[in-house]
C-alpha cells in the first residue's frame, strides 16, 4: 500500500524456476528498461554499486528497512533449508499446525489474553508462504480474526528470559493445553546460527557450465555402498501412571535402538516432564527403521550403602517405520503400557510425545585403514610435516568396519621406472578385480578414465593460497579447513588445519553447498552425495599422500612455491 497505493496480488506471478515465465519476464523487462540488465552480477563492482543505489532509492520511499529485512531472512532460510522441508507429508503437517497457530492467536484475542505468540519454523514457513499471496492473505486473515495479522520478525534475541524466549515458552504452554499435543516438533526447531558464507568471487572460480555425462560406466560401479536413511527424532516423556503404591525414588526413562544402528549406538536417559517440573526433550538422529526400546527406571533418591540399586519397572518398544507417516506430519502422543517381570495390579504406563522428520539420505562415512597414519601432504598449510610412505595397500572401510575397496599408489603394470612411480592410484575390489582409478597427467589428476579431473587453483584470498578444483559431472572446489555447515560442528581429535571441505557450485547453489568433509590427519571422510563417493575418496587419498610430481608441476604452472 505504501509503495504502490494498493495490495499487489500474485496473479501472473509464478516461480522463476519455470523457464517460460523467466523468458517472458526478461523480454518484458528489456522492453521497459532497455538500459538496465535483467540479471545482476554482484561480483561485478559496477553492478554491485547499481544494486546498492537501487535499494537506497527504494528505501527513501518507505519507512521499512528492506536491507535489514533481507539480512534477517538469511537465518530463516538456513533453518528451513534441510532436504525434508520439501517433503509433502512434512508440509501438510506444517499447514495443519499453522491453522492451529492462527486459532491460538484468535482465541487469545477473544479472551483478551496478551501473549507474544512465537511460531516453530514449520509454522513460520507456511506463514511466509501465505503472505506470498497478499490478496488471499488479507482476505483470509480478515475472515478468520477480523484484521490482518502482521508478521513481526524484528526480535532475534534468543537469550533466556527475553521477549522471544518468554513468548515461545508461553506459546508452548498454551498450545499443549489447548490441543493436548506437543508444540515442539522434530526438524522444526531452531538449529543454530547460519554458517559463515564462502566469498565466491575471491577464489576466481570459473563460470559454472553444463558438463556432459561421464562416458565411462565401468568405474562408476567399482564401489557400491548401501544407502542408509536417517530421521531426526524428538522424544518427550510427558507423564507416568499406575506406579506401585508406596513408590519412592527418582524416575528416568532410558532409550536405545534394539537393532544395530551406526548413527545412534548408545543408550540415553530422559527425565519425565511431569516429575521434573520442566520440559525434558531428547533430540537425536538414527536410522529410519528398527525399534526404539524404552525402559522405566526407578533410582533411589539417596544412593548410600545398603540401598537397593536402580530398578527397571517395565519396558516397551516403538517401531519407527510404523510411525513415520503420522509422526512426520504431526507429533504423535499416546500412552504406552509397559511389560514387566513383576505382576503389578495395573500395568504401568508412560505417555510419550514423539515426532520424526521424513527420512533423508544419511551421509557416507569412510575411513582409511593403513599401516601408516596419514601424517603427510604436499603443503605446510595442510599438514605440519611430510613423510615417506612405503608402497602398501590402504583399506577403505565404512562406518560399520565393512571393507569397501583397497587402494594403492604406484603403477598398475608394475614397471619399476622412475617416471611411472607415484603417478597412479590403483584400486582392488573385494572380488579381486584391479582398476586404474586415477593417474597424473601433466598438472592434474585424471580420475575414473577422465570422468573427473583434480587440479590446484591459485587464489587471491589472503587466508588461503590454494584450493583444489574437482571437475566432472559437477563443479566442486575443495577448500582447506571446515567451511559452511561443517564449520559449525565439533569434531573429536581435531589437529590443526587438517580438514578440507568439498563445496559444490551450481545454478541451484551459486554460493556453494558443502558436500563432503575430509579429515586428512585421521583418514576420515563424510560424503553427502552418492555421485561424489569415489571422486572424493580418490581426492582425499591423493591429498593425504606425498605425490611430488603433482605438487611440483602445479607449483610451476601457478608460479608458486609450496
Amino acid at each position: 500500500m505504501e509503495l504502490y497505493g494498493r495490495i499487489l496480488g500474485d496473479r501472473n506471478v509464478v516461480s522463476s524456476t519455470q523457464g517460460t515465465s523467466k523468458e517472458e519476464s526478461e523480454k518484458l523487462w528489456e522492453t521497459m528498461y532497455p538500459s538496465e540488465p535483467y540479471e545482476l552480477d554482484l561480483n561485478n563492482d559496477s553492478m554491485q554499486n547499481f544494486a546498492e543505489n537501487f535499494l537506497e532509492a527504494k528505501q527513501s520511499s518507505t519507512d521499512y528497512d528492506l536491507i535489514s529485512a533481507v539480512k534477517r531472512q538469511t537465518t530463516f532460510f538456513y533453518q528451513v533449508s534441510r532436504p525434508y522441508w520439501n517433503d509433502d507429508t512434512f508440509l501438510e503437517g506444517a499447514v495443519a499446525r499453522y491453522k492451529g497457530f492462527l486459532h491460538l492467536i484468535k482465541r487469545n484475542r477473544e479472551r483478551h489474553v496478551s501473549c507474544f505468540c512465537v511460531p516453530t519454523y514449520d509454522i513460520d514457513l507456511i506463514w511466509h508462504s501465505h503472505q506470498l499471496h497478499p490478496v488471499s492473505y488479507c482476505n483470509d486473515l480478515v475472515a478468520i480474526m477480523g484484521t490482518i495479522l502482521e508478521h513481526n520478525d524484528m526480535d532475534s534475541d534468543r537469550t533466556k528470559g527475553q521477549k522471544l524466549d518468554a513468548g515461545f515458552s508461553e506459546t508452548t504452554t498454551q498450545w499443549e493445553e489447548t490441543f493436548g499435543s506437543r508444540y515442539w516438533k522434530a526438524g522444526a526447531m531452531y538449529s543454530g546460527s547460519p554458517p559463515s558464507p564462502i566469498t565466491v568471487d575471491k577464489y576466481k572460480i570459473d563460470a559454472i557450465h553444463k558438463i556432459s555425462a561421464p562416458s565411462n560406466k565401468t568405474n562408476q560401479n567399482v564401489i557400491q555402498l548401501p544407502q542408509k536413511m536417517l530421521v531426526q527424532v524428538m522424544l518427550e516423556i510427558v507423564d507416568v501412571r499406575n506406579l506401585p503404591l508406596g513408590h519412592t525414588g527418582k524416575l528416568l526413562v532410558s532409550f536405545n535402538k534394539k537393532q544395530e544402528d551406526v548413527l545412534f549406538n548408545t543408550k540415553k536417559q530422559l527425565c519425565i516432564s511431569s516429575e521434573s517440573q520442566g520440559k525434558q526433550v531428547a533430540v537425536f538422529q538414527c536410522e529410519s527403521n528398527g525399534e526404539l526400546v524404552l525402559e522405566l527406571i526407578s533410582r533411589p533418591s539417596f544412593n548410600f550403602r545398603g540401598v537397593r540399586p536402580a530398578k527397571v519397572l517395565g519396558k516397551t518398544s516403538i517401531n519407527l517405520g510404523d510411525l513415520q507417516d503420522v509422526a512426520s506430519k504431526l507429533p504423535k502422543e499416546k500412552w504406552l503400557d509397559l511389560t514387566s517381570t513383576v505382576n503389578w495390579s495395573k500395568p504401568i504406563g508412560i505417555r510419550i510425545g514423539l515426532s520424526l522428520t521424513p527420512p533423508v539420505s544419511a551421509p557416507y562415512e569412510l575411513h582409511f585403514v593403513s599401516m601408516y597414519p596419514f601424517k603427510g601432504s604436499y603443503f605446510s598449510f595442510l599438514l605440519p610435516r611430510k613423510f615417506q610412505q612405503t608402497k602398501c595397500w590402504t583399506n577403505v572401510v565404512d562406518e560399520a568396519g565393512n571393507e569397501i575397496i583397497h587402494i594403492q599408489k604406484g603403477n598398475l603394470s608394475n614397471e619399476k621406472t622412475k617416471s611411472s612411480i607415484n603417478k597412479e592410484v590403483i584400486g582392488r575390489t573385494a572380488s579381486g578385480e584391479t582398476h586404474l582409478l586415477a593417474e597424473l597427467k601433466g598438472t592434474m589428476w585424471s580420475m575414473m578414465n577422465s570422468d573427473w579431473m583434480l587440479q590446484i587453483k591459485k587464489t587471491s584470498a589472503e587466508d588461503h593460497k590454494r584450493v583444489f578444483e574437482l571437475t566432472g559431472t559437477r563443479k566442486v572446489i575443495i577448500f582447506p579447513g571446515r567451511k559452511l555447515e561443517y564449520g559449525t560442528r565439533y569434531y573429536r581429535n581435531e589437529k590443526g588445519n587438517c580438514f578440507m571441505t568439498a563445496v559444490e557450485f551450481s545454478g541451484t547453489h551459486p554460493y556453494g553447498k558443502a558436500v563432503a568433509l575430509m579429515d586428512l590427519a585421521n583418514g576420515f571422510l563424510e560424503i553427502k552425495e552418492e555421485w561424489l563417493v569415489l571422486p572424493a575418496l580418490l581426492s582425499a587419498f591423493v591429498l593425504s599422500n606425498n605425490f611430488p610430481d603433482f605438487s611440483n608441476e602445479t607449483e610451476k604452472a601457478n608460479g608458486t612455491n609450496a
